[in-house]
């Protein structure tokens, strides 16, 4: 893999040294709130930004735009704070929210383990080395070539998402082999920051109801079946959380269904999984979980509701995702056009819906901003748009910049690390962006951009 190191920017006393290892830093604009950007980032000579000590606009240049830019140092900082919080608790980092092999190497060397939705991101982190073991397989809808690779890799755990996928997998473990699994099971609570993102109800895909016995049948089911191992309950309330309550309701519920299991089968089931969905902010001001007092709060009711049940303390499982590696990212645009309306202006950019469906599919807001040169013009609302062949590619709304935004200017958008490029399309073929990861001021391409050859090389038919 090769190391780029972006060079200094010439600073206000003249060019750096050549052993410099970071561009030159200047006063903080006054009002500039970079609370929701990466915790490296800092502020430059003429307007520019540096994460890790290394200049944005640097990284447009050598990597070209748009580009997502991820900062090693806060992904792995954000490992250690969860493991800190969940001391004794197994953290896993749930792999649909950004994977590539560098991601997997950083989560495997801070002790993480790693949740998986499908074969392509379980190939993936297989191919890094990392432990099998430490992985788990989700899926509302596994495929048969799904479960064939967990199976024949060795994953730790499946997640049984549907009272089909029982007899499915029973069927394809090894003659002699026992598969561990998990019931993810729904505990009827509404939580998290949108309808499309609220997973622990009843009225979704996702899961076995414990209101109407889906759940209860399924276990019973799983005992019975001599290859499975039954280890443990999975939930996901959803996404985008930022209060702890409906994860303390989810232990009261969860453990109520234990004990069930444990009076009506005999069995004690080792591990507890809650899921992820911790909450970030995205643009200052916001509400995020606090993940210290999760912590601290879910162990508590833990503690208490197993006591009132009678049973022993499970092995409690988290799957921090958007929480590890969000606030660590960066995409950066070039403005392309500025148009200016009686009602609004758009500022469309290089990028769009195709790099960021978020905005589109769940009405997202970021705070996007002006990078590369200082601006005497006073901020005017704007809306920041793709370049996609639809009204509804928009970034950013009424979001203010520079009355004099123009095209050729750089535009940085903060907290991009999480559902960007996973849930990248090729909308328009356009090409999905690259991402360069920054550490110790320098940077290095992780995942190259997407190119014509790339588009003409799978296109075999004519």
């Amino acid at each position: 893999m090769t190391t780029l190191h972006v060079p200094p920017l010439p600073g206000p006393a003249g060019p750096a040294s050549p052993s410099a290892a970071a561009p030159t830093a200047a006063a903080p604009t006054p009002g500039a709130d970079l609370s929701v950007w990466p915790t490296s980032t800092t502020p430059l000579a003429h307007g520019d930004l540096a994460v890790a000590g290394v200049s944005l606009t640097g990284v447009a240049e050598r990597f070209g735009t748009p580009a997502y830019l991820l900062d090693e140092g806060d992904v792995r900082a954000r490992c250690r704070s969860y493991l800190r919080a969940f001391e004794g608790a197994e953290v896993l980092y749930a792999a649909k929210a950004f994977l590539c092999r560098a991601m997997a190497h950083w989560i495997a060397e801070e002790g993480l383990g790693l949740d998986v939705c499908s074969a392509g991101e379980l190939e993936l982190a297989v191919t890094t080395g990392f432990p099998t073991d430490r992985i788990v397989l989700h899926g509302n809808a596994k495929s048969p070539d799904d479960l064939r690779a967990a199976l024949r890799l060795g994953v730790g755990r499946i997640v049984i998402d549907s009272a089909s996928e029982i007899a499915r997998l029973a069927a394809a473990v090894p003659p002699g082999s026992r598969q561990k699994v998990l019931v993810r099971v729904v505990p009827g609570i509404a939580a998290g920051g949108h309808a499309k993102i609220r997973t622990g109800t009843d009225d979704q895909k996702f899961g076995l109801s414990i209101t109407d016995g889906s759940a209860q049948h399924a276990i019973a089911r799983i005992l019975g079946q001599p290859t499975l191992e039954l280890v443990g309950l999975h939930c996901h309330l959803g996404s985008q959380i930022t209060t702890e309550k409906p994860f303390l309701c989810a232990v009261r519920r969860l453990v109520g269904l234990m004990a069930r299991i444990k009076d009506q089968h005999g069995v004690t089931l080792p591990e507890l999984d809650l899921g992820g969905g911790h909450g970030i902010a995205y643009r200052p001001g916001e509400d995020a979980l606090d993940v210290a007092s999760l912590a601290r709060k879910v162990r508590a009711e833990l503690t208490e509701s197993c006591a009132a049940a009678g049973l022993p303390v499970p092995r409690l499982v988290v799957e921090p995702g958007r929480a590890i590696v969000g606030p660590a990212g960066v995409a950066l645009y070039r403005v392309l056009a500025v148009k200016r309306t009686a009602g609004q202006t758009f500022v469309a950019v290089d990028g769009g819906m195709s790099d960021n469906p978020r905005p589109a599919l769940y009405g997202v807001r970021y705070a996007p901003r002006l990078i590369g040169r200082r601006s005497a013009s006073g901020a005017e609302p704007v809306t920041v748009v793709g370049r996609h062949c639809e009204a509804g590619d928009i970034l950013a709304s009424d979001v203010r910049l520079p009355g004099d935004v123009r095209p050729g200017d750089l535009l940085a958008v903060p907290v991009a690390g999480a559902y960007h490029l996973s849930m990248a399309s090729g909308y328009n073929l356009v090409g999905r962006p690259p991402v360069v990861a920054v550490a110790d001021g320098h940077a290095r391409l992780l995942v190259r951009r997407e190119s014509l050859e790339d588009f003409r090389s799978r296109d075999v038919g004519l």
